[in-house]
C-alpha cells in the first residue's frame, strides 16, 4: 500500500486530497450541520468556504462521496475524540486552563424518527435484530438500531446523549461522551471528571453511590440535593441549591449555543460509532467557536 507521499507522486489515478483539506471540510459541515452533499455545493459556491479551505478557483473540491469515505475512516478508529483531545491541549497552551470547577450534564441528540412497530422497538430492546429486518438487508442498512427512545419533561424523544464536561470559568467542553438517550446521566458522570476540585450537576447526578465516588477521588460535590417524599427539602438546602444551581446554569449555555447553531443538534446518521463522530466533531466545533469569543473578548 502507498503511503500518502507515494500516492501524490504517483502517475496513477487521482491524486488523493490531503488530510487537513478533508478535516477543515468536516469542520465547514459540522459548523452548518450540513449534508455531504449540500457542503460539496457551498463549497463551490461561497468564496469564504473556498478561502477557509485554501483553495483557487482552479483547484478540485472534494465530493460528497470523498468526504463520506474520510469521515468513514475517522468514526470506527475513535480519531474524532483524539482531534478533541489534541484541540484541548492547544487551549490550554494558550492559557485557557481548567478552572473555578468542573459542570457536568447531558443533552439529548435527535435522530431521524423510526417507524416501528411496538414489537420491533421491544425485540431492539433486548438487543436482537427483529427477523423480518435480516431478510430485507436493504431495510435493516437505514435502521438505527443503536438509538433509543427516553423521556424528557412528558415528551418522548429518540436518539442518543451528549453528556459533556465544561470548565466553570470558560465555558469550553473539556470531555464528552456519546451513549444512547436511555441511559441515566449518573451511569457516565464518573468517566467525565477532569481537573477541577469542585463538580457541580443537578440533581439527578446525585446518590449516595456517586458522592462515595467523589469524595475517594479528592472531588467535592456541588450536585444539588433533591427532596424525597414526605421529607421536602429545608429552607437552607433551598438556598444552597439556587446556589449551585447559578454556577451549574452556566452549561446549559453550552448546549444552548449548539442548538441554535445552523441545523441545531439534529444528526443525520446510522449507527451509534457515527454518531459518535458527528457529535464530537460538533464539540470540537463549539470550542473553536467559543475560543474565537473568548479571544475578541480579551482583545
Amino acid at each position: 500500500m502507498l503511503t500518502p507521499e507515494e500516492a501524490k507522486r504517483s502517475r496513477a489515478g487521482r491524486k488523493p486530497f490531503d488530510a487537513l483539506l478533508m478535516f477543515r471540510m468536516l469542520i465547514l459541515q459540522s459548523l452548518y450541520n450540513l449534508s455531504d452533499e449540500q457542503i460539496e455545493y457551498q463549497v463551490r459556491d461561497r468564496m469564504s468556504f473556498t478561502r477557509f479551505l485554501g483553495l483557487a478557483f482552479e483547484d478540485d473540491i472534494p465530493d460528497g462521496t470523498t468526504l463520506w469515505l474520510f469521515r468513514e475512516k475517522l468514526a470506527p478508529a475513535g480519531l474524532v475524540k483524539t482531534l478533541f483531545e489534541r484541540f484541548d491541549r492547544h487551549l490550554q497552551a494558550q492559557g485557557y486552563i481548567a478552572r473555578g470547577g468542573q459542570m457536568v450534564d447531558a443533552t439529548i441528540v435527535w435522530v431521524p424518527k423510526p417507524r416501528n412497530s411496538d414489537e420491533e422497538n421491544e425485540t431492539l430492546k433486548r438487543g436482537e435484530t427483529p427477523a423480518e429486518w435480516e431478510q430485507k438487508p436493504a431495510k435493516n442498512r437505514q435502521k438505527d438500531t443503536d438509538a433509543r427512545w427516553t423521556k424528557k419533561h412528558g415528551k418522548s424523544l429518540f436518539g442518543y446523549k451528549n453528556h459533556v464536561n465544561a470548565d466553570k470559568a470558560h465555558k469550553l467542553i473539556r470531555d464528552y461522551e456519546v451513549t444512547d438517550a436511555a441511559l441515566h446521566d449518573s451511569r457516565v458522570l464518573e468517566t467525565l471528571l477532569d481537573t477541577g476540585r469542585n463538580v457541580f450537576g443537578d440533581s439527578a447526578d446525585r446518590s449516595a453511590e456517586i458522592e462515595e465516588k467523589l469524595a475517594a477521588r479528592g472531588f467535592r460535590s456541588r450536585i444539588c440535593v433533591r427532596g424525597t417524599r414526605g421529607h421536602p427539602l429545608s429552607a437552607s438546602a433551598q438556598a444552597a441549591n439556587r446556589v449551585k444551581s447559578r454556577i451549574r446554569a452556566r452549561i446549559e449555555h453550552v448546549f444552548g449555543a449548539q442548538q441554535t447553531a445552523p441545523g441545531g443538534r439534529l444528526v443525520r446518521t446510522i449507527g451509534i460509532i457515527r454518531a459518535r463522530a458527528k457529535i464530537g466533531l460538533q464539540n470540537l466545533v463549539y470550542n473553536i467557536r467559543r475560543l474565537a469569543t473568548l479571544e475578541r473578548m480579551a482583545a
